[in-house]
């Protein structure tokens, strides 16, 4: 019945159009298959430590701030990006409303202040996100307890709450002690608790573990009373290796814990992008493993994480840190085949020749990493005050819009097909689409063939329609409409032929 609805408007389309042709619906199996929609991620972070992206400045009414996001949020959906990395926790702290840590300083000039008047911003960018067929993931700090551009620290942070979980280092950070379970522990719940209660694609870390060494130089980190009771207790591990391990076990554990709360909400870790030096042997630099404790390889070797993205913020052609030769390493440590989607930096260079690098480095990733392609770009403001990249990007790589690749091993149940109709007058032809399970649609793809060409358009879950021209010169022959889940599954193809 709804196919013989279909073919009847499908008449008065092409009344207006020009002679009458038949009309009817057909499976793919009959039919030359359509070209597939693009898959890539595209995604921008959005640092609110120390105001980096968003919002501009702290103290902010609640109106200036969504402003300020709306307009970030349309600039990615208008150059085609298909996620953002919203940090909602820079210093243990909260850009949401939580029960667990105060409202964050870089929200309202005013650690444990809420907004004025009262709004979830995370609440708001999800659904802001959302609404434009964005995925939003939460970044979050795991041990940074206060930044030393936050300002005065409130009664309600866990330095005040519980000063004998965390140390003050040298350069003015407060740092929360990764050996201590009760640490693990407050991070774990803060984890789930964001989980649990938002609408949220993905939760995110970046490169802070331990503190990078600069911040309590020349002294080590000042953790000797929790060695010293490991040890006391007939601790076996080296210094390095015992914090090593516990760093590995959140991982693994908030890893689980996601995924007993929200399997389908992906972890994804953006280490620095060397493990180690000498690995491969071209390469030199810092060297995580043993500054930050962080065992990065190991995480990816294990499969702790949906998609990794190594902090890749060197040139091509840098011997000693080559972007390709990086990136070729980490793949072939992804013995489990997990996203791997590089972070790249594109600094505030406006010229040719860094348009020109970043758009090498998108190409190099595309062709290193054919079966899911990506990258995060560092950081948002940095396309938004570079129109010259912007329009590399957008005239280039990034000209046609992109789903988010699939996570086959979260689940590959692809959702039902929707149900199309199509109408039309003056030369237009308009499809329309219903789906019975919406809750479990995240975009849809609309694809049109003129002629022996091809296109197609991804519109967010709130759009249910979509117009096209068609004449003699340029008719339009068959429409295709898709259902995709939010993990990147897509329906079942079944093409109107007009």
């Amino acid at each position: 019945m709804r196919y013989a609805l279909a073919i009847f408007a499908l008449a008065t389309v092409f009344s207006a159009c020009g002679p009458a042709k038949k009309t009817t619906v057909q499976s793919l199996a009959a039919n030359p298959p359509a070209p597939q929609a693009n898959r890539e991620f595209r995604a921008a972070w959005v640092a609110t430590v120390a105001n980096i992206n968003w919002p501009s400045k702290p103290g902010l009414s609640a109106e200036q701030q969504q402003q300020e996001a709306i307009s970030l949020l349309d600039f990615l959906q208008a150059n085609h990006f298909n996620a953002v990395i919203f940090q909602v926790r820079p210093q243990a702290d909260a850009l949401y409303k939580s029960e667990l840590e105060p409202w964050s300083y870089f929200l309202t000039g005013a650690q444990g202040k809420a907004p004025e008047p009262f709004y979830d911003p995370l609440a708001f960018w999800v659904e802001a996100a959302h609404k434009r067929g964005l995925e939003l993931h939460v970044w979050l700090n795991p041990y940074r307890a206060h930044h030393r551009d936050g300002s005065e620290i409130s009664g309600q942070s866990i330095v005040k709450q519980h000063p004998e979980l965390v140390m003050k280092l040298k350069e003015g950070y407060w740092w929360m002690d990764p050996s201590r379970q009760e640490v693990q522990d407050h991070t774990s719940k803060v984890v789930r608790d964001i989980v649990k209660r938002y609408d949220i694609d993905g939760v995110h870390f970046d490169d802070y573990f331990y503190p990078y060494p600069s911040y309590n130089a020349p002294d080590d980190f000042p953790d000797e009373a929790s060695w010293n009771a490991y040890k006391s207790k007939g601790g076996e591990l080296s210094r390095g290796d015992w914090r090593r391990q516990s760093v590995n076990t959140l991982i693994e554990r908030l890893y689980g814990e996601i995924k007993t709360e929200k399997k389908y909400v992906k972890f994804g870790l953006s280490p620095f992008g060397i493990w180690r030096p000498g690995y491969p042997a071209s390469i030199q630099g810092f060297d995580q493993y043993e500054q930050l404790y962080a065992d990065a390889k190991l995480w990816l070797n294990k499969g702790w994480i949906d998609y990794f993205a190594p902090q890749l913020y060197w040139p091509i052609n840098r011997i000693t840190q080559s972007f390709p030769v990086l990136l070729g390493w980490w793949q072939s440590e992804n013995t489990l085949q997990r996203h791997l989607w590089p972070g790249i930096s594109l600094g505030r260079d406006t010229s040719a020749r860094n348009v020109n690098e970043i758009l090498s480095q998108v190409m190099i990733s595309r062709g290193m990493l054919p079966q899911s392609p990506g990258v995060i770009h560092w950081s948002l403001s940095s396309l938004t005050g570079n129109p010259n990249m912007v329009k590399g990007l957008v005239d280039g790589p990034y000209k046609q819009e992109a789903l988010v690749p699939s996570s086959p091993w979260l689940g590959n149940d692809a959702p039902a097909a929707p149900t199309v109709s199509l109408s039309g007058e003056n030369g237009t032809v308009t499809v329309s689409w219903t789906h019975p399970d919406e809750k479990n649609v995240f975009r849809w793809v609309v694809y049109a063939q003129y002629g022996n060409t091809w296109t197609n358009h991804i519109p967010a879950k709130e759009v249910h329609s979509w117009q096209f021209n068609s004449t003699e010169k340029n008719r339009l022959t068959k429409i295709i409409v898709t259902a995709v889940d939010r993990l990147g599954n897509e329906s079942e193809k079944k093409t109107i032929v007009l």
